[in-house]
Parts: structure tokens; C-alpha cells; sequence
């Protein structure tokens, strides 16, 4: 792995452990009453969805190493894509 490898996937990494922290932040609010059941859901359901997306662009960088490419050509696909795999 290069070091312009490592930055991005550490970059893509750092967004992940924010939206785990942020995951954990709703929960905290919602058991503090600071926000309602509901909001939580709602913004539970964004980040998992985002969160899905960050999973996908690493495996794809890492598939694009594995088979000789750039991992830079890997791209973000949209949540539908992402979100649908399984259907």
C-alpha cells in the first residue's frame, strides 16, 4: 500500500469512527431525553445508511489493490446501490 493509499482509506476510516461517534452520541441524547424516539431513529437510519456506503468505497479500494488497479478509481455509489445489494 502507498502512502496516498493510506491516506485516503485512513481519511474514509476517520469518517466511519465519526459516525460512530455520532451513533453513540443519539443513543446517549435519546436516554437523556435530550431528543425523542423518533429523531433518533431518523438520524440512526441516515448514518447507517452513509456508514453502509463508507464500508462499501473501502472494500471496493481494497478489492481494486488486490486485483492490480488503482484504488483511486473506486467511487462512491449511491445509497440506493449500496442499500440494495441484497435485494
Amino acid at each position: 500500500m502507498t502512502g496516498s493509499e493510506a491516506d485516503a482509506e485512513g481519511q474514509i476510516l476517520g469518517r466511519i469512527n465519526e459516525m460512530i461517534r455520532q451513533e453513540k452520541d443519539l443513543r446517549e441524547q435519546l436516554a437523556e431525553q435530550v431528543i425523542d424516539e423518533s429523531t433518533e431513529h431518523a438520524r440512526l437510519a441516515r448514518l447507517e445508511v452513509e456508514l453502509d456506503r463508507c464500508w462499501d468505497l473501502l472494500r471496493q479500494r481494497k478489492a481494486r489493490v488486490a486485483a492490480g488497479q488503482d484504488p483511486d478509481k473506486a467511487s462512491v455509489r449511491t445509497a440506493a446501490e449500496v442499500e440494495d445489494y441484497l435485494s
